[in-house]
């Protein structure tokens, strides 16, 4: 079974819409799902921005965000940092910021769920929410 790496944009997803967060609830003691610990803190961030432009209440969105913190495994640039440089390469004219999430694909050779096409074409396997269920029920211990 291959571990399943999260960019921000699933993240913010996943606290922001309910069936991202109950795909991750309810796969998350058969799936590894993981994100490098910068995703977090872009998610966070970003997640901020979109409530207020949204006229949304932080109070009602950030508690998913954290029990997601519980589930989704933070994964130390120790683990992916030997790959960031072919990331880097790989992403070039391309979202700077989604290098970790690439590099530590790279470093467990597992797939990406993302909706963001600058991952499309770098060589792995990628998700879209619309599909990843089928990707979990395959691959669920």
């Amino acid at each position: 079974m291959a571990p399943l790496v999260l960019d921000a944009n699933t993240l913010m997803r996943a606290a922001l819409a309910v069936k991202v967060r109950a795909l991750i609830a309810q796969y998350g003691d058969r799936m590894d799902f993981l994100a490098p610990q910068s995703v977090f803190l872009e998610a966070s961030t970003r997640l901020a921005e979109v409530v207020t432009r949204r006229g949304l209440e932080m109070g009602e969105i950030m508690p998913h965000l954290s029990r997601l913190s519980g589930i989704v495994r933070s994964v130390d640039r120790v683990v992916y940092g030997a790959h960031e440089s072919v990331a880097r390469q790989l992403l070039a004219r391309r979202d700077e910021s989604d290098r970790p999430v690439l590099a530590t694909a790279m470093a467990l050779e597992c797939p990406i769920w993302t909706e963001d096409a600058d991952f499309f074409g770098c060589g792995v396997a990628t998700w879209t929410s619309d599909r990843v269920e089928w990707y979990l029920k395959t691959q669920a211990r």
